[in-house]
């Protein structure tokens, strides 16, 4: 029997990934994102690589929507084997003192709230059919604040306390957790967090090769293809010239 995967922010980087991934491995999809527009393509892409796709289109921001989306998940869609919380984003590269009231909520609803929302919605059904496993994407900003970063790293400094406590919480159950903290990932990531500037957002990836949202699969697809005895509880994801959340060389740097 297939096992499902439900991937949120599957429109596009590390969540579209993900779900090409796992389709070409032989899983049926649950994907949601906030934009039908941005969703059919990947259901369409995922479908022509031979699985079986259910979309969801909802903000995890959305409480009550996350709830009733979830809710139509039956027959065969109700048992989610893994639950993969990707939604993300950071916005604004701010002093903390000077920050935006409304990036912050956004941040901190997505990164935080709609994880633990998503969680609370699926891994019940897994602990009482005694199987699952859940990967939180993380990030190296969560080790540790990076100048700027603040309510960023913030976010993913609690994505990693709440995989700590989730995975104390299910050492009693066969459910595994795990949290992959990328480092540098050339995605939408960076347009997102200026605001549409294209070319800020260039600037971050210039000078070193940075992964990509298909490392952060591969890296996914190996942790829930563990045997059912080994749980990958945290994996660091740096780019090879990366050393940390701040430190980066590149090109320009190597050749002085």
């Amino acid at each position: 029997m297939r096992k499902t995967v439900l991937i949120t922010g599957a429109t596009s980087g590390i969540g579209r990934a993900c779900a090409e991934k796992f389709a070409t491995g032989g899983w049926n999809l649950v994907l949601t994102g906030r934009s039908e527009e941005r969703l059919l393509p990947v259901v369409e892409t995922t479908r022509a690589l031979g699985a079986e796709v259910k979309a969801l289109v909802f903000d995890v921001r959305d409480r009550q929507k996350a709830m009733e989306s979830v809710a139509t998940l039956d027959g065969k869609w109700a048992d989610i084997d893994l639950l993969i919380n990707n939604a993300g984003l950071a916005l604004g590269l701010e002093k903390e003192h000077e920050g935006h009231y409304d990036d912050w909520d956004v941040m901190i609803d997505t990164n935080i709230k709609g994880l633990l929302t998503m969680t609370r919605l699926i891994v019940p059904r897994m602990v009482k059919r005694g199987i699952g496993h859940v990967i939180n994407i993380g990030s190296v900003a969560g080790d540790a604040a990076y100048a700027n970063g603040n309510v960023y790293c913030a976010t993913k400094a609690a994505v990693k306390a709440l995989s700590d406590g989730l995975r104390i919480d299910l050492a009693d159950t066969p459910i595994r957790v795990t949290n992959v903290k990328p480092g540098l990932v050339e995605t939408n990531f960076s347009k997102t967090r200026f605001h549409g500037d294209q070319e800020r957002a260039d600037s971050v990836y210039k000078g070193i090769k940075p992964l990509t949202g298909a490392d952060i699969a591969d890296v996914c697809y190996y942790a829930a293809s563990s045997p059912s005895h080994v749980q990958i509880a945290e994996v660091l994801v740096l780019a090879t010239h990366q050393a940390n959340g701040s430190t980066i060389v590149r090109e320009a740097e190597t050749a002085e």
